[in-house]
């Protein structure tokens, strides 16, 4: 039964993407304005174009690096601080408000911010690590205080260390809350990224361009660097419930 429904799978999806597209095509011929929207062909064709474009690479290259860079600092961070606040109720009440500050503030307000605070540059970097670190926390958090008791209290009975503890006992048990605030928080990372790229204008990023296409009315190639943006984020998706699958497997 099992093996018959994930045989549909690829039939459902790419019956979905059908109606996605002929929905859109339809959209486009009803405006009849390719300064409004253009249709699935020539944002194919502009697509292509992007992807022979000679500064297609050093667009994606710089937005990915400023994603990787937000990423790494929000998972150190979320990581060391999660696993103290999962061992400490009084730091995770000293987090909190730190936390909710982070997930309450529309993320605007903080591009608008941080564009007088940093260089262009730096702002999607400043935004990805806003977004992404609490949900890490949280999830690293939650998973510390889901560790079974009588497991904690086994070890220290025989005598082994806090530092040991963690690497022995904690880290093992919270992987996959570890992963699955990953996945939550790359999701939402990368289109902050993007959108403070967006505002913030650096000279290289996805956003940069997708803000100059909207400028000079390119629908096509607004839509074309969208569906960049919106591959690569599914990339990171896929990746990471790869290593999701293998975290179970493993335990």
């Amino acid at each position: 039964m099992k093996s018959s429904s994930s045989n549909k799978r690829p039939w459902v999806v790419a019956v979905s993407v059908a109606v996605i597209i002929a929905l859109w095509a339809f959209a486009a011929w009803r405006v009849n304005s390719e300064h409004i929207l253009s249709g699935p062909w020539k944002t194919l064709v502009a697509t292509v174009r992007l992807l022979g474009d000679a500064s297609f690479l050093a667009v994606v290259g710089h937005t990915l690096l400023r994603g990787l860079i937000g990423f790494a600092i929000a998972v150190v961070a979320g990581l060391g601080l999660g696993i103290a606040g999962g061992l400490s109720e009084g730091f995770d009440a000293f987090m909190r408000p730190w936390v909710v500050i982070m997930r309450s503030t529309p993320v605007v307000a903080f591009i608008l911010l941080a564009l007088i605070w940093f260089k262009n540059d730096s702002v999607p970097v400043f935004i990805g690590i806003l977004t992404m670190f609490p949900m890490i926390y949280i999830n690293i958090v939650d998973g510390i205080r889901s560790v079974d008791g009588k497991t904690v209290e086994m070890a220290r009975f025989y005598g082994i260390d806090r530092p040991r503890m963690v690497r022995e006992v904690y880290l093992p048990a919270i992987a996959p809350f570890v992963v699955s605030g990953i996945s939550s928080a790359v999701g939402i990372g990368w289109r902050a990224i993007v959108v403070g790229e967006v505002l913030s204008q650096p000279r290289y990023g996805i956003g940069t361009v997708m803000h100059s296409a909207q400028t000079f009315l390119q629908v096509e190639i607004l839509i074309a660097w969208t569906f960049v943006a919106i591959i690569i984020g599914a990339l990171f998706e896929w990746l990471i419930r790869l290593v999701e699958r293998r975290i179970i497997k493993w335990k």
